[in-house]
């Protein structure tokens, strides 16, 4: 079974992690949300999450993805957690998916992990680094290889199925989408 480790850090946006996080186990991917702590996070919007574990727990496990949900000041712990660094690059390193949303790419810019590609964000952060070696587009999904970004809680519904069908493919993808009765 695929696995995903979702990090929650104080202050993330609710409506990105509980987004990302229903769809991704609608789409019967075995999701983790791992807290920073060992704590309930308190969301940016003052929505109480009580994660599944704490990430030193969750570090202990394998996954093929980390998503990180954005929102402030979320996006800037996630940043501020060498653990989260640490993970994402053994996860590139690995050949495996990381994936962003809102303020959160930023976090895969700082490990290093936009070089080259291109990317999207919540207006005003990545494009305001001015990063000679990455392309931002503004786009409201944008996968380059194995990085997927997405730009902000308005877009969090084609980011997690844009995470599915990287994952599981577009038939688990479309029968997911089906369900929400999108159209």
């Amino acid at each position: 079974m695929t696995r995903v480790l979702v990090p929650l850090a104080q202050g993330c946006e609710e409506l990105e992690a509980i987004t990302i996080i229903d769809l991704l186990r609608r789409a019967e991917i075995e999701v983790v949300a791992a807290g920073l702590d060992d704590q309930p996070v308190t969301a940016s919007q003052g929505t109480v999450i009580v994660p599944d574990m704490s990430l030193d727990e969750a570090l202990a496990q394998e996954f093929d993805m980390v998503v990180l949900p954005g929102g402030l000041p979320g996006a800037d712990n996630l940043d501020a957690d060498a653990r989260i660094h640490d993970i994402l690059k053994a996860m590139a390193d690995s050949g495996k998916f990381v994936g962003a949303i809102c303020a959160a790419p930023n976090v895969l810019a700082n490990a290093g992990l936009l070089s080259g590609k291109q990317a999207t964000s919540y207006p005003g952060f990545l494009d305001k680094l001015n990063l000679d070696d990455v392309t931002y587009t503004g786009g409201a999904v944008e996968r380059d290889g194995k990085v997927i970004t997405s730009r902000g809680p308005g877009t969090a519904m084609d980011f997690g199925l844009a995470i599915i069908e990287a994952l599981e493919g577009a038939e688990r993808r479309d029968s997911v989408e089906a369900g929400l009765v999108r159209s």
